[in-house]
């Protein structure tokens, strides 16, 4: 299945995005001053790809972080169920207690 999974989704992703980084090539400013675009300082010249990739990076970030954060309950619930596991193991692998042997039988002997 995960063989299966690669050669359907990430080969034809990753051809895609070989095309895209191999198509726009050409340098593009990237200014972070809005009110003079013009300030070398505050400009960087890259290829497009490299934003499109820095995009989908930080994309990918943000969404594993949010979905790490909305699952901590489901984490949270694990542990637990695992320690009570691991309590009533222990207590089914005590020894049983010996109880005394009472003075008289609890049952009567069986009728012929």
């Amino acid at each position: 299945m995960n063989r299966f999974l690669t050669w359907v989704v990430f080969v034809p992703v990753a051809i895609v995005l070989v095309a895209l980084a191999v198509a726009n090539r050409a340098p593009v400013p990237f200014t972070i001053d809005p009110f003079n675009p013009g300030n070398p300082g505050l400009t960087v010249a890259l290829p497009l790809f490299v934003y499109l990739f820095a995009a989908l990076a930080v994309g990918l970030i943000v969404g594993s972080i949010a979905t790490w954060m909305r699952q901590g309950r489901h984490r949270k619930a694990a542990r637990e169920s695992q320690a009570e596991v691991r309590a009533l193991r222990d207590q089914l692998l005590q020894p049983a207690p010996v109880v005394p042997a009472a003075s008289s039988p609890a049952l009567p002997p069986p009728a012929a």
